[in-house]
This record gives C-alpha cells, sequence and structure tokens, in this order.
C-alpha cells in the first residue's frame, strides 16, 4: 500500500508517498481500500509539529476515510467485506489501506459516494456537537460562524438552518456569494478594516462559534447575548504560517482571556464558555456510531450536504494543506489515491 508520511515537522512540501506492506485487520477489525481522505486543519497541525496528541515523526496523518472492506477481522461478520463505509481513523487516513475498529466503520448509503463520504465525519461531527450537543440550536437563535467557508462553518449551516435558526458569517469577499446562495443571512468580509464593528452592531448570538484562538476569544465572548455560549473548536492563529514557529502558538495562549471565564464572571453575565475537539471524542463508537447515523440519515434526506472544493491525489498532498493553509478552499479539501 502506499501512505502520505511526514517525516519531520515542516511545510507542506516534507510530506512524501511512501510503498509500505498491506495492514492486516486483527480480532475485531476491518480493513478498508480507502477511495477518499479527508483533509482537516488537524492534520496541517500535525504536519507542523503543533499537535500534542501526534505521534512522533514520521507520522501519517489523516482522521477520516471511505472506502471499500476488503478484509476482516477476526469475530467479524465475513459478509462486511465488500461494503461500502465511511470511517473516522485516528491518524493513518492518508493511506491507501487502513485498519480500523469494525464499530467504527458505518455502512455508507449505496448512493453516497466515496469522496462525498469522507467529507462528512470530522466536519459534519464537530458541527453535531457545537449545535447540537453543548448547544443546542432552536427556532429562532441566532449563530455567528467564523471561517464560514470552510467545512465545518458549512456544516453549521446546514444544522442551524435544519432547526430553523440563522446565521451570520465571517469569510473572505470572494466567497460571499456562495454563501449567501448557500444560505447564510449574511456575510461579513473578514479583510474590511471594520468588520468587527459591523459583527458587533449585528450582535448579540445565542451561539458564538471561535476558530481562532487567542485574543479572538475575548472578542467572541462580549458577542454572545445572555443565556448564551461561546464555543472553541479551533485555534487557527497558531499557524499563520506553514511552517512550525512557536511564538504564534505562545502567543495565542498567552492572550486566551482566562480571568474572563471564571465560574463567578460567568455567573454574573448568565454567559457559558466550552469547547470542542471532536477528534478526542472519536474513541466513543457508542456516541459517534449514533451522532453518524444521524448525519447519514440528513444527507439522504437532503438536509446535511457537504461541499467538496478539490480532490487531490495522494501524490500531491502538499497541494491539499496549502490550499488550507491560503484559505483557498470553500468546503472540504479530499485526497484520492493515484490512478
Amino acid at each position: 500500500m502506499l501512505r502520505v508520511t511526514i517525516p519531520r515537522s515542516g511545510p507542506p512540501s516534507v510530506m512524501v508517498l511512501r510503498e509500505h506492506p498491506d495492514p492486516e485487520p486483527g480480532a475485531g477489525e476491518v480493513r478498508i481500500r480507502v477511495e477518499a481522505a479527508g483533509v482537516c486543519f488537524a492534520d496541517l497541525m500535525i504536519r507542523m509539529g503543533l499537535y500534542p496528541e501526534a505521534p512522533p515523526f514520521p507520522v501519517v496523518p489523516g482522521y477520516e476515510v471511505a472506502g471499500v472492506i476488503d478484509a476482516v477481522g477476526e469475530g467479524v461478520d465475513a459478509s462486511r467485506v465488500g461494503a461500502p463505509v465511511v470511517a473516522l481513523t485516528l491518524f493513518g487516513g492518508y493511506s491507501t489501506h487502513v485498519v480500523v475498529p469494525d464499530a467504527h466503520a458505518l455502512t455508507r448509503p449505496a448512493r453516497l459516494d466515496a469522496v462525498t463520504a469522507a467529507a462528512m465525519p470530522v466536519n459534519g461531527l464537530t458541527a453535531w456537537m457545537l449545535t447540537q450537543q453543548l448547544f443546542r440550536v432552536r427556532a429562532g437563535d441566532r449563530v455567528l460562524v467564523p471561517s464560514a467557508g470552510g467545512g465545518v462553518g458549512l456544516a453549521v449551516l446546514d444544522l442551524v438552518r435544519w432547526k430553523e435558526g440563522t446565521a451570520m458569517g465571517v469569510a473572505s469577499l470572494a466567497k460571499h456569494a456562495f454563501l449567501l446562495e448557500r444560505g447564510f443571512a449574511h456575510v461579513v468580509d473578514r479583510n474590511a478594516r471594520d468588520w468587527k464593528q459591523v459583527v458587533e452592531a449585528a450582535g448579540p448570538f445565542d451561539l458564538v462559534l471561535d476558530s481562532v484562538g487567542g485574543r479572538s476569544v475575548s472578542h467572541s465572548f462580549d458577542l454572545v447575548a445572555g443565556g448564551g455560549m461561546l464555543i472553541c473548536y479551533g485555534y487557527q492563529s497558531v499557524a499563520a504560517s506553514s511552517k512550525r514557529k512557536l511564538w504564534p502558538a505562545l502567543k495565542a495562549m498567552v492572550e486566551l482571556p482566562w480571568l474572563r471565564f471564571n465560574p463567578l464572571a460567568l455567573a454574573d453575565t448568565n454567559r457559558a464558555v466550552a469547547g470542542v475537539n471532536m477528534l478526542k471524542l472519536a474513541t466513543d463508537a457508542v456516541r459517534v456510531r449514533a451522532w453518524m447515523t444521524e448525519l447519514l440519515a440528513l444527507w439522504e434526506s437532503g438536509i446535511f450536504r457537504p461541499y467538496v472544493h478539490a480532490t487531490v491525489p495522494f501524490s500531491r498532498a502538499e497541494e491539499a494543506h496549502g490550499l488550507l493553509h491560503d484559505r483557498k478552499n470553500v468546503g472540504k479539501v479530499v485526497l484520492v489515491p493515484d490512478p
């Protein structure tokens, strides 16, 4: 099999495609012949050496795949061979074959293609946590979505509209027409000098999401209405460059408003703060399967609509990472095996 491997921290160009022996599934496991693998922001942080939970280099990134089961281990129903599936992988997804616990591989609907399926797990489950678990969006709720053009932003929009809420997005001007057509009530240009003032004038919001971290968190908290919630789910500020730089990460940590989030301050303002790292819940197969089953049903009903910006061959994985670093993507970037 082939794997996109990160031998050391560095820019996207450090990634290499290497050949490895095919893995064999153990007891309770299945092997998936990968047809598509999703690219997410955590993969960039792994490559830059900024992701604490990553295994030591060399490492194969990738948290989500779609493909076909081509082998099963002891204790797994042999009829699973040939089943089209989608799965969370917890590293190793950038591979032509990957082994996962049987419980992590969900059979996907026959008409759901692998590329679209690979765009669903990380973004969809994160959006589910943001809008259906920690905060449960209800009719009339107003939600502020940063990075509105990313995969999570679009997934959040779908789930907010499903619950009859409204979403305001923040994105570069080039993405506005698409986002408004997609269903955002309003979109603010993140590159405009007064974008924060525009957002403040439109607030407060019942749910404010923050994917930037650092100083942005304090500003986001100020936009939350009484009875509302701020949820942090990303740290884009630590990856301002495509290379590993420790200063932005340290600066982002220092700029977090630690003192503002003590219990007395939160009680005084009737606001809540929470955080989401969906990958930390990936091993909870029971809950993850339940949430993914809901998302697959919403896809079949046309409510959850993953949007794939680009499919990139494994051999050009650096281009996929470059799209995310430069914020050129609208929706998901997906890797596919080379012909």
